[in-house]
């Protein structure tokens, strides 16, 4: 079996997307079922994708399209080369790594879409008008053309189905894969080989749901009142987004340069030694669609602190310390933190086959043939053809 991943995608850095699509591959590229994964990504991400990911299975391989990174250019890219492409490849299933609008008639084999998040619907200040009317409208192109869809949790599937009930048949749950398995620890180029003050940290875009400001307000609490150790700084990871000049703003409003490092691009070894030098994890979101940094920071026994949201419950269980978003959020947050410091255990690394790629690949596995079967039920219909009659 052939699997084709499109993979191409605006950032110049690693971004969680990515790093899906390279988990898919890989998953993917461990089963006897599959002989290979094609990863599609922009000229601009192959050295990155090279660089940070461990693509060395001989399964895999990385085609690199080469246009403008320019949205008006990726999207005519996904309408009209992406079918040349797949024509050419021949692969059995195409999956999305992330939604993009297609025109599905162009297209022989299955195509599957993973999503996300609904965050067009449920975050629009994320994207800021009218660039989130052409978000919604590429999320439910996708949605309605895709022959399957994978949502990376629960709490996802059900936002999709409140928001696109009509696809309830055609959606299942299947979570990202976390595995660090033969990752080793190396400290960020950009904090410097010498770095050794203790940090807390958190992994999040610069958006408005993630409620960094909140983490950044609670830190300086805490910091002022003596109640870290000395020296604590906080390591914001993440690339810049809409809520980049808010945050940098504050901190400097809060006099925290010194103590606020903001990092981006990180390679997985460099990911892996925060995890497990980080005195805390702190992610205050208000909305997520899984929180790959809040299980990566769990499975490498990494402390956290969490907002009590259904999602955070999903993935975390009772390995998180949750806090309230209320009116006293910083409060609620500050105090978190403070008593996750007092009472954490010592670090011991859970094991959670829910997200390994073993069973990952298993149900993508079976996903994949579900779709197909149900593909070729239709295509048989349209003929007036029964499978009976074969």
């Amino acid at each position: 079996m052939h699997i084709l991943i499109p993979a191409l995608h605006r950032p110049s850095k690693p971004t969680g997307v990515c790093r899906h699509a390279v988990n898919l591959a890989q998953c993917l590229a461990d089963t006897e079922q599959v002989s290979r994964a094609t990863l599609v990504v922009g000229e601009w991400q192959r050295e990155y994708f090279e660089r940070s990911f461990k693509l060395e299975s001989p399964k895999i391989q990385l085609v690199t399209v080469d246009i403008k990174n320019s949205a008006l250019a990726r999207n005519q890219w996904f309408m009209f080369g992406l079918p040349r492409l797949a024509k050419q490849l021949k692969p059995d299933v195409i999956h999305m790594s992330f939604p993009f609008p297609f025109i599905r008639q162009w297209f022989e084999v299955p195509a599957i879409a993973t999503i996300h998040d609904l965050y067009p619907y449920e975050c629009p200040e994320n994207f800021g008008y009218p660039q989130v009317w052409f978000n919604q409208l590429f999320l439910r192109q996708c949605i309605r053309s895709s022959d399957g869809l994978t949502c990376v949790s629960k709490c996802t599937l059900e936002a999709l189905h409140a928001h696109f009930p009509q696809v309830k048949n055609k959606a299942t749950v299947v979570y990202n894969v976390v595995e660090f398995s033969g990752n080793e620890s190396i400290v960020p180029q950009q904090l410097g080989e010498h770095f050794s003050n203790p940090f807390l940290i958190s992994v999040a875009q610069h958006r408005k749901n993630k409620n960094l400001d909140l983490l950044i307000r609670a830190f300086g609490t805490l910091l002022c009142a003596d109640r870290l150790r000395p020296h604590t700084q906080l390591v914001l990871v993440g690339s810049t987004g809409p809520e980049t000049p808010h945050l940098t703003q504050l901190v400097k409003d809060l006099d925290l340069k010194d103590n606020v490092i903001f990092l981006s691009g990180l390679e997985d070894e460099e990911l892996r030694w925060l995890y497990e030098q980080a005195d805390l994890f702190a992610i205050p979101s208000s909305t997520e669609g899984f929180c790959l940094p809040l299980v990566e920071a769990l499975t490498l026994s990494c402390p956290a602190v969490c907002s009590d949201i259904p999602i955070f419950r999903e993935v975390g269980s009772s390995q998180c310390r949750y806090f309230e978003l209320n009116q006293q959020a910083c409060d609620n947050l500050t105090e978190a933190i403070s008593d996750e410091l007092a009472h954490r255990q010592g670090r011991e690394s859970p094991v959670n086959l829910r997200f390994s790629r073993t069973e990952i690949s298993r149900q993508l596995l079976n996903f994949y043939e579900l779709v197909s079967e149900h593909k070729s039920e239709k295509y048989l219909d349209g003929i007036g053809v029964t499978k009976r009659d074969l």
